[in-house]
């Protein structure tokens, strides 16, 4: 498979860019800054137009972004993952195989969201406990997302929050503390109601909605 990259779009040295991929118009991939290690995407990539990747970047096969999508450097980031237009990924993060990040997210650094997680539209992770303290950059704490949890658009986590695996938190809901495998969270801030067991599909269809916790990931 050949890789197209755009004539418009600039690669750096350093940059090693996996079969059949695709570099849209006005990229910046491998941007120089606080680290020279190289930058590593695996195959079948698709960058689109006005993506900005730093270096020092380790990335699976059939990576995607959207447009205007920000990735600063040393993220360690697994297969067939999405990062939707306008969201930014800052350092030092970790995103899971198959990860979903959507449209105008922040994902700072120190966070870990595991395989199968579902992130959407306007969610935002913090990671500083006192803005501006003196001594922030000692006590930051990133969220950390469980495997096939799913945070709906506009909500907000609170910084060194663990989220269960298979949970779902509602959209605008603010996390304030930890929510356990497979519950449902809603509200400011967040209360658990259910769990996804107890989850009924609005149609009517006789289905669950979601797995079991313990199934999630198992076929992929």
């Amino acid at each position: 498979m050949s890789t197209v990259i755009s004539p418009l779009s600039v690669v750096a040295d350093g940059v090693t860019l996996g079969d059949g991929s695709v570099v849209e118009e006005f990229c910046v991939i491998g941007r120089s800054g606080p680290t020279d290690e190289k930058t590593v995407i695996g195959d079948g990539a698709t960058l689109r137009t006005h993506t900005v990747l730093y270096a020092g970047n380790t990335i699976g096969p059939r990576f995607a972004t959207g447009h205007h999508a920000l990735v600063r450097e040393s993220n360690t980031i697994g297969e067939n993952v999405s990062i939707g237009s306008l969201s930014v990924v800052e350092h030092h993060v970790t995103l899971g195989d198959r990860v979903r990040i959507h449209s105008q997210c922040f994902i700072p650094e120190f966070s870990v969201i595991e395989e199968d997680a579902w992130i959407g539209p306007r969610v935002t992770l913090t990671n500083a406990p006192f803005p501006r303290c003196p001594s922030v950059s000692t006590c930051m704490k990133g969220v950390h997302i469980e495997r096939g949890a799913k945070i709906g658009a506009n909500a907000t986590i609170l910084p060194g929050v663990r989220i269960g695996a298979g949970a779902i938190i509602g959209s605008g809901t603010v996390v304030t503390r930890d929510v356990a495998p497979g519950a449902v969270v809603v509200g400011n801030p967040g209360r658990q109601t259910k769990t996804t067991d107890e989850l009924t599909c609005p149609a009517g269809l006789d289905h669950r909605p979601y797995p079991p916790v313990e199934s999630i990931g198992a076929s992929a």
